[in-house]
């Protein structure tokens, strides 16, 4: 038997600000969930798996309109006609409370209920799926308590949207323990909401296969989903299997042996040839180092910054997201966590790390009763969307550092 697991889908999960500068690849990455779920569709027919196993946010908050709904049950539909069967529970991002919109689902999808724990057999594979979805999105209850016991002569999935005992940047979120799934007898745990793929334990497996498709610049390296071989009743393996289509990393590049803007642009560009091809990378780049050019990088910050995009527009599938100015001059000691600096970092660092408090600040600001409402919505400020807090978080640190390395500089 094989079992395909995947989490974290968020299909048509909202980017902005991606037509800032000409040739930003906007439609490829507004797109691209929707192409990462195609690849696992493909990967799921080319290996003739028996069940998908969806372990919640397969969208990423109420649809705008019909058709992303359309375009999933499109994909399931493609799924039925190969026999393979879905089973699938809602996570905080589509709990049903959240969601305004709904179609009904192909009959070889089974959604598991919200109410309480479900199982759904699967006599002719041999397969058992325990699970229960969100039904509203700040779920703090340990679902998993009562789930219920493992079926005989089956194999056993529990498939749960949770971040166990808690996980940086993500809300903890129906929390339980590793004792707590390992005592239900299951022989695999599918879990979902963490967006890196992690492997809890192999006794029972537990796993996070992270999402199949990086959002933003802090969700860097490869996602996808993980394919699950059953022999006997037990997994002989677990793994994973690249499907995304646009690849977020972040390059750090040092420039000490910079003179000027161009020599640094140069320093970046020949890091930036090394990105292996295959799909669109978005990169974010930080130059750093003790550097003789580090006043002209600050003085000429517009031109360096397109230096650098204008350069990676001839690498092909290379698109520069961010380009951060973390230089001092090469006289400058390197301060290391102490100073102002140092305190910037660590409370952003603690912020990024810690989503209500950071939801807290931004709640509590006089600003906030300021804002006129035309403002607020789907496409201007959204206090209350955990993404949007952290790339106001980040964008206003790179400003502060700007203010305070443009101080020191003078």
């Amino acid at each position: 038997m094989k079992l395909l697991h995947a989490a974290d889908l968020h299909i048509d999960s909202p980017l902005r600000g991606l037509s800032a500068y000409e040739g930003a690849p906007a439609q490829e990455l507004r797109t691209a969930s929707r192409r990462a779920l195609e690849n696992l569709v493909d990967l799921a027919v080319s290996e003739s798996v028996d069940a998908v196993l969806l372990a919640g946010d397969i969208y990423d908050g109420d649809w705008p309109d019909f058709q992303t709904g359309l375009f999933f049950t499109r994909q399931m539909t493609l799924l039925g006609r190969e026999g393979i069967h879905v089973y699938m529970v809602s996570g905080n991002h589509d709990a049903q409370n959240h969601m305004t919109r709904q179609l009904r689902l192909p009959a070889n999808v089974h959604m598991l209920d919200i109410n309480q724990p479900q199982t759904v057999r699967d006599e002719k594979r041999g397969l058992a799926v325990h699970g229960q979805g969100f039904a509203r999105r700040d779920v703090k209850e340990n679902l998993c308590l009562a789930y219920p016991s493992p079926c005989n002569d089956l194999f056993n999935v529990g498939l749960l949207h949770t971040a166990l005992t808690g996980r940086d940047g993500h809300d903890n979120y129906a929390p339980c323990t590793v004792a707590d799934l390992t005592a239900k007898g299951y022989d695999y745990w599918a879990l979902g909401h963490v967006h890196r793929r992690e492997v809890v334990s192999e006794e029972p497996w537990i796993v996070f296969p992270g999402n199949l498709q990086g959002r933003h610049a802090r969700e860097t390296g490869p996602k996808g989903c993980t394919l699950v071989t059953v022999e006997n009743l037990h997994v002989v393996s677990a793994v994973h299997h690249d499907l995304d289509v646009a690849r977020w990393e972040h390059l750090r590049v040092d420039v000490s042996d910079a003179t000027d803007v161009d020599s640094a642009a140069d320093l970046v560009a020949h890091r930036l040839r090394k990105i292996s091809g295959g799909r669109l990378h978005a990169v974010r780049v930080s130059v750093t180092g003790a550097s003789p050019a580090h006043l002209r990088l600050w003085g000429e910050r517009p031109r360096f910054l397109n230096e650098v995009r204008s350069l990676a527009n001839g690498l092909g599938e290379v698109w520069v997201e961010k380009v951060r100015i973390e230089t001092r001059p090469p006289d400058a000691p390197d301060e290391g966590a102490a100073g102002l600096l140092g305190d910037l970092r660590r409370t952003a660092s603690m912020l990024r790390a810690d989503e209500d408090a950071l939801r807290r600040m931004v709640a509590e600001s006089p600003l906030g009763s300021a804002l006129p409402p035309e403002v607020c919505g789907r496409d201007g400020i959204r206090p209350d969307d955990p993404d949007w807090l952290l790339r106001i978080a980040d964008d206003a640190v790179d400003l502060l550092e700007s203010m305070i390395t443009e101080r020191r500089s003078r």
